[in-house]
């Protein structure tokens, strides 16, 4: 899971399905990955970072949380 980027669509009102437009990616891959199920490419951290987050860093937009399996 990826918490940050999380917390940064939502100060931005940001909806995956937007998100995914603009990176031109399905709503669904999308959201497999910042569940953390499949990774990211480089160029999608780029792009995420520059287009929908320049003020921050890829180190804390994409800092993990491991989800809690109990």
């Amino acid at each position: 899971m990826f918490p940050n980027i999380r917390a940064e669509m939502a100060r931005k009102n940001l909806t995956i399905a937007a998100m995914a437009e603009v990176l031109k990616i399905n709503e669904r891959t999308l959201g497999s990955k910042l569940l953390g199920k499949t990774e990211f490419t480089w160029t999608e951290v780029s792009k995420i970072r520059q287009l929908f987050f320049p003020s921050c860093s890829v180190e804390y937009l994409f800092e993990p949380r491991e989800q809690n399996t109990a």
